[in-house]
């Protein structure tokens, strides 16, 4: 009898041919979907061709996307940029060029790419984002990455599984990324005590189920720096709605078996959830805004792949409706793709926020990791809707970073320090 199983799990074992599949075992695991981008495109095709090989497994699997350096910000980075131009067109790599592009964890979801029921890898460590969508998605690094898309397998250890059961409704100013900013304060992130360091975490519960994609997209994409392995939300009717007008070929469902085994339940009250932020200089140095209001900022940012899409895009507008930027702000919102970019646009969000006196930027990683369009310097105090803010993440190792969902952060920016936004959404 086939033992009861996760549904990442599920996934694993069908992506090994195999039966089933148990924590710990290692597989030789087909994979569905190969994604990478500009930062360590190079890298990739440098490691191809020092395997002497001159094509990639199914050229229809692996994509390629620029967000990291967006626009160039400087010769080296044009230059790699038509390297790679030239690469994906050679190796027949579908390419989201400048003005197709976006962060590539949204392209590939919004474009139809990633499907439920596959293994897929990311050359970044916030691949987990797409677990949204029901499919098992991991971060590797530029070697791994090189072998799979060479051979269209890779061998992988079978995480153990952890079951986080969210229930309640969530309360005005709270967002899906304070469940797991939550899950940070408590677990440690993988610069610390990291309790759930290689696991595969899965979200279910009515809140869950209550939440949109975009919320969806962002729970699963902080949990990266828990050091999971891949976190994963079930597919139901939301995901079908979401995937079936993009999906670009069939795909296959799969749930947890009711007996599956877990190396740990925890459940959650999100009625019980306030705003929270993460403060300097640890993902998990997690406090209540109420506990840090009147900290004076003069940087705020919204987007990033954490936080970056429509809904995100909605709340900032909502608190900035009729209001301004404080003076000592600089507040930039980047879209995560161009999509986002043009429905925002069309929404008016984006008129509402630049007579608030934002900056908007293209869709681009840059501002999360201080190479461009916002660059913290010596003193400065940012908050960001951004996953991480460790020390020196957003440029000077002399600044500061608090990060919360963009209601605080809109907030924070017309205040001029951090506040509760709900003061602003009464």
């Amino acid at each position: 009898m086939v033992r009861p199983m996760s549904v990442t799990e599920k996934i694993l074992a069908r992506s090994a041919g195999l039966a089933e599949v148990s924590p710990g075992q290692l597989i030789d695991s087909k994979i569905g979907l190969a994604y990478t981008m500009d930062f360590l495109g190079k890298v990739v095709f440098d490691h191809l061709q020092e395997l002497g090989t001159d094509k990639v497994f199914d050229s229809e699997k692996v994509v390629m996307i620029f967000d990291h350096a967006v626009p160039t910000p400087d010769t080296k980075w044009a230059n790699v940029h038509n390297l790679l131009r030239k690469e994906c067109k050679r190796l027949g790599i579908k390419l989201y060029d400048v003005g197709a592009h976006g962060i590539m964890h949204q392209v590939v979801a919004e474009e139809g790419h990633l499907l439920p029921g596959i293994v897929a890898l990311g050359t970044d460590s916030h691949a987990p984002t797409g677990g949204a969508i029901g499919a098992v998605v991991m971060g590797i690094g530029a070697t791994d990455f090189t072998i799979a898309i060479a051979t269209g397998e890779l061998w992988l250890r079978v995480p153990e599984s952890v079951k986080v059961i969210v229930e309640g409704n969530l309360k005005k100013g709270v967002m899906g990324r304070d469940i797991t900013t939550r899950i940070l304060g408590e677990k440690g992130w993988d610069g610390t005590k990291a309790e759930w360091a290689y696991c595969a975490i899965e979200f279910s519960g009515h809140t869950i189920t209550n939440l949109d994609m975009d919320e969806r997209f962002s729970i699963c994409n902080l949990m990266s720096d828990t050091g999971a392995k891949n976190a994963i939300i079930a597919p139901d009717d939301t995901t079908l709605n979401y995937i079936k007008p993009r999906a670009r070929k069939q795909f296959e469902l799969f749930t947890s078996d009711i007996q599956a085994e877990y190396k740990e339940v925890v459940r959650i009250d999100a009625s019980g959830l306030s705003p929270l932020v993460s403060c300097p200089h640890a993902p998990d140095n997690v406090k209540e805004v109420t506990e840090v209001a009147g900290t004076k900022i003069n940087t705020a940012v919204i987007g990033t792949c954490a936080n970056g899409r429509l809904g995100d895009i909605r709340a900032a507008a909502k608190i900035l409706d009729s209001r301004k930027v404080h003076p000592n702000v600089r507040l930039t919102i980047s879209p995560a793709s161009q999509k986002i970019y043009k429905q925002a646009l069309d929404e008016g969000l984006l008129g509402t926020l630049l007579e608030a006196g934002a900056l908007i930027a293209p869709s681009t990683c840059g501002p999360c990791y201080g190479a461009q369009l916002v660059v913290l310097g010596d003193g400065d105090v940012a908050i960001s809707s951004g996953p991480r803010n460790m020390r020196g993440r957003m440029g000077s190792t002399k600044a500061e970073i608090y990060t919360a969902n963009p209601f605080v952060v809109a907030a924070s920016a017309a205040a001029g320090e951090i506040i509760d936004p709900r003061e602003l959404l009464d």
